[in-house]
């Protein structure tokens, strides 16, 4: 008896300090978003690519991830449209995440906040599942039981919800051969926000910022390199 009323108000106290912790970190957020209107010019990239034409996004899954030569290849031309563009990339952690990191660190100046980007994002996937469902060639419930997972790897759906959620345009510099540029922007919804990103394709995302206005942020663990 004393045990079951132990476990129990073991239980109750856990969950309240879950409760408490996210609160905590709701609050954080909202902090760092009424500060976004300061900061918002320094992310006006948009016309440094005006003249570029941007292909209509289609969400999709991951691929398979490109051989040594063929991502050499594809790192090296993105790292050449990075420099024509005047771009530079905050390296972002190389540890599954890196998608929801980057958007983080865009989205909420710290890549930190990456649990909470997935998370918003598998809710957007779960709520709306008729705008998702027919980009996805597995059985949806088990896409979200994957998505839900750290470390679990973002794809174009996922950006696709994002981009729905938050309500901005997603601007991906991309290392694919034929295609330099990609916008997604949130169905039915004007873009409050714009959000930019690297992608090597299939390997990883990072956050961009204009030459001069990279953030210094000291990653936790191991940032990607290559």
């Amino acid at each position: 008896m004393n045990e079951s009323y132990s476990n129990a108000s073991a239980s109750s106290t856990s969950s309240l300090t879950s409760s408490h912790d996210d609160t905590e970190d709701d609050q954080t957020i909202a902090s760092i978003l009424a500060e976004e209107e300061e900061i918002k010019a320094e992310h006006r990239l948009g016309k440094r690519l005006s003249h570029l034409d941007s292909i209509p996004h289609t969400p999709r899954v991951n691929g398979e991830i490109p051989d040594v030569n063929d991502a050499t290849l594809d790192h090296e031309r993105l790292a050449e449209r990075l420099a024509t563009y005047d771009l530079v990339e905050l390296q972002i952690e190389g540890d599954g995440n890196c998608q929801f990191r980057a958007l983080a660190d865009q989205l909420f100046r710290s890549p930190d906040y990456h649990k909470h980007v997935r998370k918003q994002v598998v809710k957007q996937l779960k709520h709306y599942r008729k705008l998702y469902e027919s980009y996805v060639p597995m059985k949806y419930r088990s896409y979200l039981k994957k998505m839900k997972k750290s470390g679990e790897w973002g794809d174009h759906v996922t950006l696709q919800a994002a981009a729905d959620r938050f309500e901005a345009k997603i601007c991906l510099v991309t290392s694919f051969r034929d295609t330099c540029y990609i916008e997604i922007l949130p169905k039915d919804k004007n873009p409050s926000r714009e959000v930019w990103l690297s992608f090597w394709s299939e390997v990883h995302y990072n956050s961009l910022y204009a030459t001069g206005d990279v953030p210094t942020r000291t990653p936790r663990k191991k940032h990607w390199l290559f």
